[in-house]
């Protein structure tokens, strides 16, 4: 049995990979990391914390596997400086931490596209955090790449809307790497190979996913 702690609990993909871990036996203890408290269930407890002062909660940061589903838009954050900070500044904290606590298996959500040398800032970023997580060589590293995730969202973001009709009723037009995925394959994805014995950097595309 393991120790699980999700990072980005109240994300789309973070919701329902805590629910999905509460009905695993082969996890022990499930710690839910957020900003705001939030009532997950008794089977989770839930850990408030500031991302601008995570050293000061270091000491419990502490689990086996760590599933990062931290990330914000550029439409919420505002400015660039503003998106690197949460995208990119906040995750390798958390990777740091959380490796020098004896994690072994990290997860870590970026997304389709990412290159650190790409010319567009998103992707730009999305690219370097998962650079600089590898080269904390965690025993397992698992990158998670979706394309627009689809499920239900807290709020509504901009334009995601009509891109979402758009990739509903072209589905059969548009190349498997680069359709729509339903956030709970992506949960179900982590969850597996979470799981596995796999020593390594491995990156999973957004296609090798609809498969969950």
């Amino acid at each position: 049995m393991a120790s699980a702690l999700v990072i980005g609990a109240t994300g789309l993909i973070g919701k329902q990979l805590v629910q999905l871990l509460t009905k695993d036996l082969y996890y022990s203890k499930i710690i839910a990391v957020t900003r705001k408290p939030f009532d997950f269930g008794e089977k989770v407890e839930n850990l408030v914390i500031d991302f601008s002062n995570l050293k000061d909660r270091s000491d419990l940061l502490r689990s086996d596997h760590v599933f990062c589903c931290l990330g914000t838009t550029m439409r919420q954050a505002k400015t660039k400086e503003a998106f690197r900070k949460v995208d990119f500044d906040y995750l390798l904290e958390v990777a740091r931490i959380t490796k020098a606590n004896g994690t072994s298996h990290f997860m870590l959500v970026t997304a389709l596209g990412a290159n650190a040398n790409s010319s567009v800032f998103y992707n730009q970023v999305k690219g370097e955090i998962e650079k600089a997580t590898a080269d904390l060589q965690f025993s397992s590293l698992h990158i998670f790449r979706p394309s627009l995730l689809m499920g239900p969202r807290s709020e509504a973001r901009s334009g995601e809307g009509a891109a979402k009709v758009v990739f509903k009723y072209l589905d059969v037009l548009i190349p498997k790497k680069y359709k729509a995925i339903d956030s709970m394959k992506v949960a179900k994805a982590m969850q597996h190979f979470a799981r596995q014995s796999l020593q390594g950097v491995f990156i999973h595309e957004s296609a090798s996913m609809q498969s969950f």
